[in-house]
């Protein structure tokens, strides 16, 4: 951990966590209430490795590095500032300065002091250790089929069995093709799921995979341990959602459920007092665009009870 220096002068009215969607978008809103933010963010987005995203109302389609850069040239007009860096702890503050209540330090060695936080951190993907994932993920290995089903729609299509919930998946994906196959690998459908994925027409492929065939920088098709091979043009992962390993959430006190993710109202506000949560550090599950809704409605959230407490100090 880098030495944190003295906390710097100026007191931040919120210290934003992680500059993706939901981060961006609240300190959008909290800039544009003139209060005083600055955004930490590592520079390592989830969605890197996709080319575009989708179902971003106005936005569909743009390449995910051109929202954030967007988004950062918007906040510069509100004079928040966005800083290239990675917390390192998060704190309670109890000597430094009688306005803040936390310390943020980060690796730089700068120490930040903030009335309220906001944490946008984000999930990582666990992935499945199968030859060829991991190098193929966001663009013909993919997870969602709202965010990528168009693209591959009416191809052939795999759904491979590496988590309890890929049936399901399955039967999902089948939206977007009717030639759907599903590898049941490590999760062999139960007769009741067998007879949805009937139900549905799309085919079950017993046994284990061993990985996938790329040709010419193109997944090719599914090889499986007993040497045969599934041709496809795309295949749909469900991932193991993890959050971001900083932990700087259970050291705040927050509430934390069985999944590693912490316990919220709907605005994100955790039950740390002056801390909330958003995006997918608080929903695994949310889309750039819920993301983005999820941060505004947090900065709205936190904004009202700066107000309150700045009516309580002036009282």
């Amino acid at each position: 951990m880098a030495e944190v220096v003295a906390m710097e002068a100026q007191v931040q009215d919120v210290v934003v966590i992680g500059g993706g969607a939901a981060g961006l978008s609240a300190a959008l809103v909290l800039g544009r209430a003139r209060r005083r933010v600055v955004v930490v963010d590592a520079g390592a987005p989830r969605n890197a490795p996709a080319a575009h995203m989708h179902g971003f109302l106005s936005r569909d389609g743009m390449p995910p590095a051109e929202l954030l850069a967007v988004g950062r040239a918007e906040l510069a007009t509100y004079g928040v500032e966005v800083r290239h860096d990675s917390v390192v702890e998060a704190r309670p503050d109890t000597v430094a300065h009688a306005e803040a209540r936390f310390v943020v330090g980060l690796a730089s060695g700068a120490a930040l002091g903030a009335r309220r936080l906001l944490v946008t951190t984000g999930v990582v993907d666990e992935l499945p250790d199968l030859p060829g994932v991991r190098e193929r993920w966001g663009r013909d290995v993919l997870h969602c089929p709202y965010c990528h089903g168009w693209e591959v729609r009416d191809r052939p299509l795999g759904v491979l069995g590496t988590h309890p919930g890929a049936v399901q998946h399955a039967l999902l994906v089948r939206q977007w093709s009717d030639d759907v196959t599903f590898f049941s690998h490590t999760s062999t459908p139960t007769a009741a799921e067998a007879g949805q994925l009937r139900a549905r027409g799309i085919r079950v492929v017993a046994g284990r995979i061993a990985g996938l065939v790329v040709d010419e920088d193109r997944l090719a098709a599914v090889a499986l341990d007993d040497g045969r091979t599934v041709a496809l043009a795309a295949v749909f992962v469900r991932p193991v959602n993890v959050p971001h390993a900083d932990g700087l959430l259970p050291a705040l006190g927050c509430e934390i459920d069985a999944d590693g993710f912490p316990v919220t109202d709907r605005t994100g506000r955790t039950s740390a007092a002056g801390v909330w949560a958003a995006g997918n550090a608080a929903d695994p599950r949310a889309q750039v665009i819920t993301a983005a809704g999820a941060g505004s409605a947090a900065a709205i959230a936190i904004n009202a009870d700066l107000v309150a407490e700045d009516v309580a100090r002036a009282g």
